[in-house]
Order: C-alpha cells, then structure tokens, then sequence
C-alpha cells in the first residue's frame, strides 16, 4: 500500500506539542505500506483500535486516542490517502467524517 501526504503526518508529529506520536505514527506507517491490503476487514483485524467510518476511510487512533488518524483507502489501486491528523478534540469537531 502506498500512502499520499506522508508529509503531512511527518509535518504532524514534528511539532512539539505532538513529537509524543512520532514512533507510533512510523510503526503505523511501516505496518501499512509493507503490506498489500485486500479490504477494510484485513486493516481492523491488525488494527484493533481501528474504525470504519464509511466512504472508504478508516479512523486510526494514535497514543492510546489522544490523536486521531483518517485514512481514505482505495484497494483497487492500492493507495491510501491521509484526510485528517489531529487531536481527538479535534476529530469529536468533523461534522461529516465520511466526506472529509
């Protein structure tokens, strides 16, 4: 699987306030990108923590849920494009998570 916006998530954990999520956010990235993803199921069965939320886009929770991670997934090209990486304060705000 390959991840669009990379950077943003290294962008995310290099500030200060958020360096506390850098080696989760690296494992999580190691884990998906070294592995082709058949579907959802196979992504939450390794992610416990791990969440559906519809249109394609899974809710990854970092540091035990302080942060959350969206992903919308297309297995067909294997691509997985980050939508959103923030705090669970943050995330509680989304009105329309399927569509962010």
């Amino acid at each position: 699987m390959r991840i669009i916006s990379k950077s943003r998530v290294k962008e995310f954990w290099g500030k200060p306030e958020h360096r506390d999520a850098e080696q989760e956010l690296k494992a999580w990235y190691k884990v998906i990108t070294e592995k082709e993803w058949k579907g959802p199921n196979e992504i939450i069965n390794y992610f416990k923590d791990a969440d559906q939320v519809g249109n394609g886009r899974i809710v990854f929770n970092i540091c035990r849920n302080k942060y959350r991670l969206i992903v919308a997934f297309r297995y067909d090209i294997q691509i997985g494009f980050v939508r959103f990486i923030d705090t669970h304060k943050q995330y509680d705000r989304i009105k329309d998570i399927k569509n962010i």
